[in-house]
Order: structure tokens, then C-alpha cells, then sequence
């Protein structure tokens, strides 16, 4: 053991911008806080502070404080204070990967407004780390990382090499005892000589042999700011072989080595409880917020920024820019997570809604002004992944009540569309006394009458009637004065008839073919009939549904049987099972005495939409659920409440996979309900994707550090397991918690976590409380509840088997724009976007950068690959790191595509000149 010769004191604040408090209540401590320090750094040049390795707590405090900002420039200029390089302390596994990019980006980019970013991956308090951290910290041109929570037990010294799935390595720094390990070192200006030995004789314990750089020391906690006097504190201290000596961050790192030779190594994700607790329940408490901040990214990520980088609109570069601040502010580790009070969740909620908002606003904009040149009668339909697609979107058409409807492109070939439903005609059928017409006329509101416009209108003075056709677009000359002349002219009369005619309308699945990320139009033509689907057609026969690739039985217990083409089959899928949670909004527990619910008191079926483009069977099982659960006795409570789950079952044509939508009012307290999944064949690990890679992980986590290891783990795109013979996967549109249960014979997916505490002191699964034991009602989530996800049972590899295309698909729906133009307007003809090519390659962001194009690419397989880029004029093409600094220059072939070699698990930036 070599007891360091200089120990590193930083002080610092960990600052959790909301949690058991809302935002705005902890930004009043921040400011105060940070007051007093800059007060003191102002006055002593000894004094040195590292703000929590997050740019928002100088943002939340300049905003208050406008006039410290060149304070804090010089302070950061001069080494003594040390910002960045995040925006914000995220959770890494409620995010998508492309979020996590964006945060560092802009805080690194804030930090060199403000005099220069902590060249360290600080990342103090995550509840674990994804496996490709260390090529995002790297590719961000980061040398150092700095992690607490996750670190396998094997890993006894303060450094290691981190490893992502593509061989990018990182050193990366163990905080031994946390990012507080020195926290009460000041406390006792007494006993600062002897804790400060005892501090260096534990750090001694995990430094390597013969070191002879400086050792670390973490002088600070959560919400505190460092003693006023720690410069003369530390210079008292009476050590006899170890100096110590106030420093940032930055100053620690400046003496260590950026190589990793020699250090032990840990490939891939860090999700060990050996040594801290990772807090694994916040995966599923509050999925409302979960659904929000993927419904949001993706809306974001794959639909906004594409539209708006291949159309070249500038105009909307601030409203995406808006929908990053909220989407990075929510993504915060006491956010997004739902582990807070409920006000901040609350808040939470209302920043990713807004994030939603203003993509959509993005999309209507842009989709509006290419929809311009579409006639009214037709719509635009915009594929947002980067292959060539045959799918469904749904239209609203004019259609004549209970007649076929029939669609075409602007090729004129035939498309197939399945009437869904049929909007109203008769909108109103009133007898009024004749004066109170003026107040009738008064609801027109210039053309717009019951939410359409005003398209005719005519006045029987025989049987005194005022009848008003509206539809979609209406008839720019209406003026309702002409309305109130006929009337007059008609003479009096003492009652009479108003009818509100809709023209009739219908709701329609149409099969598009699309371009990669291109664009293609459609619109309603006379009979005879629609085109034939690409695919076999979707039949329903009793409780079976069938499109030719997948089979799907309902079973008298409402779970399901599912077949494919080529003979896997599995029985016993979406069993549902609800039992009692003890736990609190970090870590799950179940009662002493847990009663699970699982078997349905009654169960019917009902058929929605019988082919032959899409199928739709509701199973509608009814339950009785404990009304909540005991905690002090570790019990469930006698009391049932009735419950009603209703799956909507639906198989379109061409999908290898069935769609489920889980749906129920939850009227109890104190519980988690799973959607249970048999496997076709027993698996001792599974395969989750998410942030740029595609993680193994078996039927058991190491634990160690004060908390019980359950093997509960997040996926955010899908979950798969099972073996060659046969092998099912789960496509999500969430973050999702799963558990590979009964010996890997089951995958359990959660769809509901309820418990009414954000942390509670005594945890039968937690030795200390990860928070203060304060009550959150609202994190029951009373009320109705949806989740959406996908099964598709497959035989092989997931990497051959295209579950990671089947996913894109599922989670990336065709988006549809209505017409503007005139009736008489020829169609547009389809036009290609951007094309993606290459086994296993996915792409997860199209934005404008000044002018130029540019993609990110992950390699999202095992083996090597290349990426061919094409469907556009690519006139350039340069390979660019994460933040979006060009480099070598990358050859476009005589055929206009860019051909990209790409490492197994690389994410890859590439900037294109496209015309």
C-alpha cells in the first residue's frame, strides 16, 4: 500500500437541480450558495471550486444573477473554478443516445463562452453508465472519465480502462466512497489533522503500486458549499508524508496520464451493485414520463430535424433548438427518473410536452409548405427512416357513406387502403323559434362552423329550413350576411329548421409507398377498386388472426399464441400479473406476504377491423386487484378492487411482428404489473438496445453494495432472448424495464410500478435511504394507463434475423400532411431523401450543420460493416467527430454514394453537400 505524497482536495457541490424540491425552490439555494462562494474566491485567490460537472447550475444562476458573468469568466479563465462539460447530469438509460450527444455538445459549448469546459467525463452520481459512454466522451475529444455508481467489484484500484463495444477506450477515474469521500473533512477544524490521515491511509488502498501522482479527495456533498476557511484549514494540517492542496477538477486530471496502458479493464456497460446502489427501480416509476421523453426525442430526432435538414429550412432552426433545451433539462438523473417530488414531476412532464409541442410545430410547418404543392383532396406522406418503405399511414378522405374508397399515386398505380371509420354527417337537425336565429348565426365564425368551413348553404322558405354543408376546406366567397339576407327575404316565419351537414368522410389505412426519407402523394380516384396489398392480406377467423407471416390465436385465457411462417411458436404470451410493491420510486419490493394476481375472472374478445390491410381484436380480461398493500405488515390488503385490461391485438399486412396496446384505469395503490412473455426456447441471457448499441446480459447482477441485485434491466428500442431455434423480441417505443424470470424461460415486461414514497428509510431490498422519506401520492399513477409494444418471434441471431430493422419500423410510423392546393393540381411525383444501406446500420439523427447535411450512423452489430449512403445528389462528403468539427474528406463513387467502412459498434458522423 503506497500512501499518496499529495492529495488533491476539490471542492465542490453536487447539485441536483430538482429532486425532493421543484427547480425553482433549489435554484433560490444555488444562488445563495454560489453568493457566498464567488464572494469568497473573490477575496482569496487560494479558494478553488468544481461546479458539479454541469453548465445548467451557471445558467440557473447567471439568469438571476445577469451581472456576475464576467466574474465567473475570469474565475473560470484562471483555472480556480471549473464548469462543464455537460449541460446537465443526465440518466443514461432514460435518454436516447442521440440526447446524451446533444448535452455534451451544448455544454461544452456554453463552457467556452464562459472561459473553457472540465476536460473530464464527470459523471458523479448516475444511477450506471451505458457501454458507450467511453466513444462518446472520446469522440467529444475527452481523455478522462470520472464515475461512482456501477463499478464491478473486481475493480480494486482508483483507475481502470473503460472500454465501449467498438474498442474506444477511456481512463476512467473511481471515486472510492463517492463524489463526498472527503465530505466531513472540514467539519471539525480540530480533527482535520487526523481525518485527513485516515482519509490518505483509504485512498492509499486503492492507488497502484509505486504511484507517484496525486491522489483524489472529494470535498463536498449534495446542495453544500466548502468551508470558508478550507485554504488555512488545509494549511494547518500536520501531516508528516502527505501535502495537501485545494484544486479543481481540471488541476487533478492535468496530473494524471491520459493512457490506459496497464490499467485492469471493464468492457461495456457499468450496472454492478458491488460497491454503490444503482437505484434500479426509477427505470419504471412514473412510465408517463418515460412514454413523454421517447414520444418527444423521436418526434425530435427523427421526424423535425430530418424534415427540416432535407428541405434546408432554416427558418425553424430555433424552435428545434427550444425542443433540445427542454429535452436535455428533462433528461437530468432526478428528473426524468420520476425519483422527486411530485411538483417535479409535474415539471418534468410539462417541459417534455412542450419539447413534443414544438416538434410537431416543426413538422407542421415544414410538411405545410411541402404539402402547398398537393392537392387538397390528396396527402403527403413523409417516411422518416432511411430505406424504401411499403406501409400503413392513415388518411382522412372524402369518401361517399358505406361506398369503397380508392386511392392512387402520383404514377397513377393503384394504392390499397381499409375503410376504418367513418366520421358523422348529420352535425346537427334543431327546430329553433325564429328569434333566436340571429343567435344561431352568431356560431359561424367567417367560414369555420362546427370546426370545418362553410362549402354551401341554402334557405327553403317551403318548409322553413336553414340548411349549411360544410367540409374540410369551404367556399372562399361565403359571407353569412347573404345567409341573414335570404332569411329576411324568405318572411317571417315562427320556426325553423337548421341542419348541419358534414360531406361524408372516412378514416383509411392506405399501404404507401415511400422513398428513404423521402416524400410521395396519394389521393382519393373513382372506383373500381384499390390496389392489391404488397403482401398477403390480413384475414381474421374467430379468435385467429393471420397476414401469412405471423399467426395469432387468442386463447380462452386472453394470452395468445403466436406462429410464424417458419414453424417458431409460443404459447402463453401477455399473461398479466399484478402483485404487491412495498418499495418507493428507486427501488422495488415486495411484500413479506405477496399475492399475485394473474388469472382473469372473465374474458371476451372483440373484432375492430377484420383485414384486409390490418386486423384489430380487443381481449378484454377482468380482474380483482388488491385495493393497495400494507407496508408495516408486508401484506396485501383484503380489499379488491375490479380492474378491466383491455389488449388491442392488431396485425398488419407485411409485419412480421404483432402489435399490442395495453389499456386499463388503475384504481389501486402499492403494486407493479408485468406483461409476461414466454420464450420459445430457454435463454440464460438477453439482448437490449439502446443508446448506440445492443447490450448481453444474463439471468443474474452482481450485487454487493446495499442493495439486493434483481436482475431488472432498461431497454429502450427492444429486449430479445431465447435461442436459434426460436427466439422472441419485444419492440418498444419506451424505456422499459425487463426481467428474464422462471430460469430464462420468461421474459417479464413491467407496464406498471405504483408506490406512494420517493424513498422510504427502511427498504427491505436498500440498506440506507437513497433520499428523504417523503410522500409522493401522484406517483401512483391512478387513472388510465397505455402501453404500446410489439412482439415478434424469430428463429437465429438477433443480428440476422432483422429485429433491429423490425423495431425502426414499429417505432417510426409514416406521418401524413393533408393537400392545400387546388383540386385540379396534378399529384407531385415521389421524391427520395436521404438512403441508409448496410447489414446492421442504423441511423439516429439528420440535422442541418451551417449548411451542410449531417448524419449520425451507428454500427448496431456484432461483425463489421459498411454504410452506403445514397437516394440524394451527393456532390461531398466528410467524416466529422460528435460535435460536428469536419474532417478528412470522404469519396463519393461515380454511382453518387458514400460508401463508409464502419467497425462493429462505431457511431460514426458524416456531414454530406447533397443537392
Amino acid at each position: 500500500m503506497t500512501r499518496p505524497t499529495e492529495i488533491i482536495v476539490v471542492p465542490h457541490t453536487h447539485w441536483d437541480r430538482e429532486w425532493y424540491e421543484p427547480f425553482q425552490r433549489f435554484r433560490l439555494r444555488l444562488v445563495a450558495l454560489l453568493d457566498e462562494v464567488f464572494d469568497r474566491m473573490e477575496r482569496d485567490p487560494r479558494q478553488r471550486f468544481t461546479l458539479d460537472g454541469q453548465l445548467a447550475a451557471v445558467d440557473d444562476y447567471l439568469e438571476v444573477r445577469p451581472e456576475r458573468r464576467e466574474q465567473v469568466i475570469s474565475l473560470v479563465r484562471a483555472g480556480r473554478l471549473a464548469v462543464g462539460p455537460w449541460q446537465i447530469l443526465l440518466d443514461e438509460f432514460l435518454c436516447s443516445g442521440e440526447n446524451i450527444v446533444r448535452n455534451l455538445e451544448r455544454g461544452l459549448s456554453r463552457s467556452a463562452e464562459l472561459g473553457g469546459a472540465m476536460p473530464v467525463g464527470y459523471l458523479p452520481d448516475m444511477f450506471g453508465h451505458i457501454a458507450q459512454m467511453p466513444q462518446i466522451l472520446v469522440g467529444a475529444g475527452l481523455a478522462h472519465a470520472c464515475v461512482f455508481r456501477g463499478v464491478p467489484e473486481r475493480m480494486r484500484r482508483h483507475a481502470f480502462a473503460w472500454e465501449a463495444p467498438d474498442g474506444t477506450t477511456v481512463r476512467t477515474e473511481y471515486l472510492p466512497g463517492g463524489y463526498g469521500n472527503a465530505a466531513g473533512l472540514m467539519d471539525d477544524t480540530a480533527q482535520v489533522t487526523r481525518r485527513a490521515d485516515d482519509l490518505a491511509t483509504k485512498l492509499a488502498g486503492w492507488r497502484f503500486e509505486g504511484a507517484d501522482t496525486p491522489a483524489l479527495a472529494m470535498y463536498g456533498t449534495d446542495h453544500a458549499a466548502p468551508a470558508p476557511d478550507a485554504p488555512d484549514l488545509l494549511a494547518a494540517a500536520d501531516l508528516a508524508d502527505t501535502r495537501l492542496r485545494l484544486g479543481t477538477l481540471t488541476e487533478y486530471f492535468a496530473t494524471q496520464p491520459a493512457t490506459v496502458d496497464g490499467l485492469p479493464v471493464v468492457r461495456g456497460e457499468l450496472r454492478s451493485h458491488a460497491r454503490a446502489n444503482i437505484l434500479p427501480g426509477v427505470i419504471s416509476v412514473r412510465g408517463h414520463l418515460k412514454q413523454a421523453m421517447n414520444r418527444a426525442e423521436r418526434r425530435v430526432e427523427r421526424y423535425a430535424e430530418p424534415l427540416a435538414a432535407l428541405t434546408h429550412d432554416a427558418s425553424v432552426r430555433r424552435f428545434l433548438d427550444m425542443a433540445w433545451t427542454r429535452l436535455i433539462d428533462a433528461s437530468c438523473h432526478d428528473s426524468v427518473t420520476g425519483c422527486g417530488c411530485d411538483e417535479t414531476a409535474e415539471q418534468v412532464a410539462a417541459r417534455l410536452a412542450e419539447a413534443d409541442q414544438l416538434g410537431r410545430a416543426v413538422c407542421d410547418l415544414v410538411g405545410a409548405r411541402l404539402a402547398a404543392a398537393v392537392p387538397r383532396d390528396g396527402h403527403l406522406v413523409f417516411n422518416p427512416t432511411p430505406t424504401a418503405r411499403t406501409a400503413l399511414v392513415h388518411l382522412d378522405v372524402a369518401a361517399p357513406a358505406d361506398s369503397t374508397v380508392a386511392l392512387a399515386d402520383a404514377a397513377g398505380r393503384s394504392v390499397a387502403a381499409q375503410v376504418l371509420d367513418r366520421s358523422r354527417t348529420l352535425l346537427a337537425d334543431d327546430v329553433v323559434p325564429a328569434a333566436d336565429l340571429p343567435a344561431v348565426l352568431t356560431r359561424v365564425h367567417g367560414r369555420e362552423l362546427y370546426g370545418q368551413e362553410v362549402a354551401a348553404w341554402s334557405v327553403s322558405p317551403e318548409d322553413a329550413t336553414l340548411t349549411f354543408h360544410v367540409a374540410r376546406h369551404g367556399d372562399p366567397a361565403f359571407d353569412v350576411e347573404d345567409v341573414r339576407s335570404a332569411l329576411t327575404a324568405a318572411g317571417p316565419r315562427d320556426r325553423w329548421r337548421v341542419r348541419i351537414l358534414a360531406e361524408p368522410r372516412a378514416t383509411v389505412a392506405a399501404l404507401v409507398e415511400v422513398p428513404p426519407l423521402g416524400r410521395a402523394a396519394v389521393r382519393p380516384v373513382p372506383l373500381p377498386a384499390t390496389g392489391e396489398p404488397a403482401a398477403a392480406p390480413v384475414t381474421v377467423a374467430g379468435r385467429a388472426l393471420d397476414n401469412g407471416l405471423l399467426r395469432v390465436d387468442v386463447a380462452e385465457d386472453g394470452t395468445l399464441t403466436l406462429t410464424t411462417a417458419d414453424g417458431v411458436t409460443v404459447d402463453g404470451v401477455g399473461r398479466i400479473v399484478d402483485g404487491g410493491d412495498v418499495g418507493d420510486s428507486y427501488n422495488y419490493a415486495p411484500p413479506a406476504a405477496d399475492e399475485l394476481v394473474d388469472k382473469p375472472r372473465a374474458v371476451r374478445t372483440s373484432v375492430r377491423h377484420d383485414g384486409p390491410l390490418v386486423a384489430v381484436v380487443d381481449v378484454v380480461r377482468e380482474y380483482r386487484w388488491p385495493v393497495a398493500a400494507d407496508v408495516d405488515a408486508g401484506s396485501r390488503a383484503v380489499d379488491r378492487e375490479p380492474i378491466t385490461v383491455t389488449t388491442r391485438v392488431e396485425l398488419r399486412c407485411g409485419e412480421r411482428f404483432v402489435r399490442l396496446r395495453v389499456e386499463f384505469d388503475n384504481r389501486c395503490d402499492d403494486h407493479r404489473v408485468r406483461l409476461h412473455l414466454p420464450l420459445p426456447s430457454p435463454a440464460d441471457s438477453s439482448y437490449a438496445e439502446g443508446q448506440f448499441a445492443v447490450v448481453e446480459r444474463g439471468l443474474t447482477a452482481e450485487g454487493g453494495g446495499g442493495e439486493v441485485p434483481l436482475p431488472t434491466f432498461p431497454a429502450n428500442g427492444f429486449v430479445a432472448a431465447g435461442a436459434p431455434d426460436g427466439a422472441l423480441a419485444v419492440l418498444l417505443t419506451q424505456p422499459t424495464e425487463y426481467e428474464l424470470t422462471d430460469s430464462g424461460h420468461e421474459l417479464a415486461v413491467t407496464l406498471l410500478r405504483a408506490i406512494g414514497m420517493l424513498s422510504r428509510n427502511r427498504h427491505a431490498l436498500r440498506d440506507e435511504p437513497a433520499g428523504p422519506q417523503l410522500p409522493t401520492p401522484e406517483a401512483q399513477c391512478r387513472g388510465a394507463r397505455t402501453v404500446e409494444l410489439a412482439v415478434l418471434p424469430y428463429r437465429g441471431a438477433w443480428h440476422g434475423a432483422g429485429v433491429l430493422a423490425a423495431a425502426e419500423a414499429y417505432r417510426h410510423e409514416l406521418l401524413a400532411f393533408a393537400g392545400a392546393a387546388d383540386p385540379g393540381t396534378a399529384l407531385p411525383a415521389a421524391t427520395s431523401g436521404l438512403s441508409v444501406d448496410g447489414p446492421g446500420v442504423a441511423l439516429t439523427s439528420v440535422r442541418d450543420r451551417a449548411g451542410r447535411t449531417e448524419v449520425r450512423l451507428v454500427a448496431q452489430t456484432p461483425v463489421d460493416t459498411t454504410a452506403v449512403l445514397g437516394g440524394a445528389t451527393i456532390r461531398a462528403a466528410w467524416r466529422a467527430d460528435l460535435l460536428g468539427r469536419a474532417g478528412e474528406p470522404v469519396t463519393v463513387d461515380g454511382d453518387g454514394l458514400v460508401r463508409l467502412p464502419l467497425r462493429a459498434w462505431e457511431i460514426a458522423t458524416v456531414q454530406l453537400d447533397l443537392t
